[in-house]
């Protein structure tokens, strides 16, 4: 009797995680939360203009203004899907080099260089205190793409 159970419970569990993978799949064609960032599926990815201004301001050696980090921290934390607050600032990045014609190892900005420019855009995050998905668990934290070469 109790075999019949228990083939009866696995088979109702496979059922279930079946249906629910089935389902989780059919909503992204890549694996994990980040995907629902996907401009491909009607994501709108955020301009974070003030976040910009932040980190050039940053990149420079500036200080920078207390209304230019409250409207970056208010834009970041406005993306209200936190996996998909790297990539935007990923996307800005790119944007900000598009912008000004920046070349592999070159300067962004007089007295900025590329690297450094990647560091301050990715510390984002921290320096606002919004939650994004890191491997530490503790909310904040620095973009995974810092550590990645020409991200």
């Amino acid at each position: 009797m109790w075999m019949k159970t228990v083939f009866w419970g696995l088979l109702l569990f496979m059922l279930v995680a079946t249906t629910m993978a089935v389902e989780y799949g059919a909503r992204s064609h890549n694996s994990g939360p980040w995907s629902w960032c996907d401009p491909a599926t009607g994501y709108k990815v955020s301009a974070l203009t003030g976040c910009r201004a932040m980190v050039k301001l940053q990149c420079v050696g500036s200080q920078v203004p207390e209304a230019v980090l409250r409207d970056c921290c208010q834009q970041l934390a406005d993306i209200s899907n936190e996996w998909c607050r790297c990539g935007d600032l990923s996307s800005m990045l790119r944007s900000v080099y598009q912008e000004l014609g920046v070349r592999e190892g070159k300067e962004v900005l007089p007295g900025c260089r590329k690297e450094v420019m990647k560091l301050a855009a990715a510390s984002v995050p921290e320096d606002c205190k919004v939650p994004i998905p890191n491997p530490s668990g503790d909310g904040a934290g620095v973009c995974y793409w810092a550590a990645y070469p020409d991200a």
